[in-house]
């Protein structure tokens, strides 16, 4: 495979004269947001077939030109993807905790052309980047997000309502819902213990928040044995799922 040629990059914002929808200039991020991030962000790719195996330079001009016209008109409707991340420090004595919000200040998407068979995004920091490549007969969009802004689902409702802007609507069906549900308070930013990069994992930092357990063909078919004595039939995973939870409901109960 050869090497990602970059053909030009792009910084992408919503046009400042579209007041369809209001932006809010600070939205706070909620438990739920901030588990996620530490994880990877979403990267989904569209694969469009050329029938015609369009070569010429002009005509893919054209169409990356309408990508990005179509991509900044549905920035209007989604301004937390064009924002910013920022995470601040507070420093009261003894006590070091952050806050974390997403600034919608319309700084941009990173919107990429490239040509080539295979290619990665690393390094990325904008909340959404796009990459168009170039296949000898196809168009490959590829896109990345980040996790904190939007699950799954609302990432296909940003890519759904940007084929409906490419198709030539000037509105989206749906508008998207930028509310966070808090527990005591409404947008209240939420303070988190900060750790430098330079401090050593402590034996005494919090648990993972996440285990793989497994369980091998004759430990499947014990605990299957077992929940059958009182039924029927019952499958293996059911068998898997009643062991789990049984075994979750018992530690809850049990005193540290």
């Amino acid at each position: 495979m050869e090497a990602t040629r970059v053909i030009s990059t792009t910084t992408m914002k919503a046009p400042s004269h579209n007041n369809n929808t209001k932006t809010t200039h600070k939205i706070h991020l909620n438990p739920w947001d901030l588990n996620f991030l530490t994880l990877e962000t979403i990267q989904k790719g569209l694969l469009f077939h050329n029938p015609h195996n369009i070569e010429e330079q002009q005509d893919i001009s054209i169409q990356i030109q309408h990508l990005k016209n179509t991509l900044s008109s549905t920035l209007s409707f989604f301004p937390l993807l064009s924002g910013r991340l920022d995470i601040i420090l507070n420093e009261h004595e003894d006590n070091k905790n952050a806050t974390s919000y997403i600034l919608c200040n319309n700084s941009g998407v990173l919107f990429v052309h490239a040509v080539a068979e295979n290619t990665s995004v690393s390094d990325i920091l904008p909340l959404l980047a796009v990459q168009v490549t170039e296949l000898i007969d196809s168009i490959f969009i590829g896109c990345t997000l980040n996790h904190v802004v939007a699950d799954g689902k609302s990432f296909w409702h940003f890519i759904n309502s940007w084929a409906e802007i490419s198709r030539g609507n000037h509105k989206i069906s749906k508008l998207p819902s930028f509310q966070r549900f808090f527990f005591d308070t409404i947008d209240q930013p939420i303070r988190f213990t900060f750790t430098k990069h330079d401090e050593s994992y402590s034996k005494n930092s919090s648990p993972l928040p996440e285990r793989v357990f497994h369980f091998s063909k004759e430990e499947i078919l014990k605990l299957k044995a077992n929940e059958e004595a009182n039924t029927d039939k019952i499958s293996s995973l059911q068998a898997l799922l009643s062991h789990v939870w049984k075994s979750v409901t018992r530690c809850k109960h049990v005193d540290p």
